[in-house]
């Protein structure tokens, strides 16, 4: 298949992957039948870095050995950012808040990033993008108030998590186009995980990882779903984003993000999950926003 038709396949795939992601973090966290969880928020972001890290350490070591020792500072930062902290903190938000709006408000990562990238980074952004940007904090906004009004027994002040995910991923994007542009994808990924991973094994150690009761079905089930979640949502999703990045462009790659919410809401809705009318509007103005902040983006000059 030529790179004109695989690239859309690996758009699809990817939308699949990881618009299901969110629902399997709700899965793993599971539920005991009395309202309490399997596993707690702790214990899975740090089970769902360790296996993602052991698999991509296996994969690309040799990759990582061959980067500079400079670099690794970044690599560092990159690896806390893009994958330490997200783990934990959409963990905690879908203990309040429904699998589909954290799917949706994930969709601001470009919105966020345009931001961090004009405020921090010093990079241009053309009028398009700004009136994206105004218009997807308007439906991000408008998501949130309509869910606090549809269903009032969750909290959505763990919104807020998300939201601070987002800025991670944000800031990891600015951070790899400034400081680990001609560093491989597959190092760049491999190295997070090399200085993460002892992070993740002291928490989950912390968070009483090791006396769970490993024998349980409802264990096994969760630890299940992170392990589905670690290879197709972690190192396979990885692997196929930095293809399709090598076979288009960064704007045709960012486009999985009109999609992932589609996915998101589907399987929210599957779950017995209640959407209004209200909150697939501000779905609607969220994708537009993203639309007009990634089609808006200026082409560099060429020499």
């Amino acid at each position: 298949m030529d790179n004109s038709k695989l690239k859309y396949l690996y758009l699809v795939i990817l939308s699949l992957i990881w618009g299901t992601s969110f629902i399997l973090i709700k899965k793993a966290l599971g539920d005991d039948g009395t309202g309490n969880l399997i596993l707690q928020p702790l214990q899975l972001g740090a089970a769902r870095t360790i296996i993602s890290g052991c698999m991509l350490i296996v994969i690309g070591w040799k990759s990582f050995i061959a980067t500079d020792r400079k670099d690794w500072k970044w690599l560092f930062i990159s690896g806390l950012l893009g994958t330490f902290f997200p783990a934990f903190l959409f963990a905690y938000a879908q203990t309040e808040i429904d699998s589909a709006i954290s799917a949706i408000l994930n969709s601001t990562v470009p919105l966020i990033t345009l931001i961090m990238g004009a405020v921090i980074f010093g990079i241009a952004f053309s009028r398009t993008q700004l009136i994206g940007v105004i218009i997807g904090l308007a439906g991000a906004i408008g998501l949130v108030f309509s869910g606090m009004e549809n269903n009032p027994e969750q909290n959505y002040l763990f919104a807020g998590l998300v939201f601070i995910a987002c800025t991670c991923y944000a800031s990891n994007v600015n951070i790899i186009k400034r400081y680990l542009q001609n560093i491989k994808p597959l190092a760049i990924a491999t190295g997070n995980f090399v200085f993460i991973l002892p992070l993740a094994m002291i928490v989950f150690l912390s968070a009483d990882g090791a006396s769970l009761d490993y024998t349980s079905e409802p264990v096994l089930r969760s630890l299940g779903y992170i392990l589905v979640l670690c290879v197709f949502g972690t190192v396979a999703a990885k692997i196929m984003f930095n293809k399709l990045v090598q076979i288009t462009s960064p704007v045709f790659a960012s486009s999985v993000t009109y999609l992932m919410p589609v996915v998101g809401l589907t399987w929210g809705i599957l779950d017995g999950e209640i959407f209004s009318v209200w909150q697939g509007v501000a779905t609607a103005v969220i994708i537009f926003a993203v639309v007009l902040v990634t089609r808006g983006q200026k082409k560099p000059a060429t020499k």
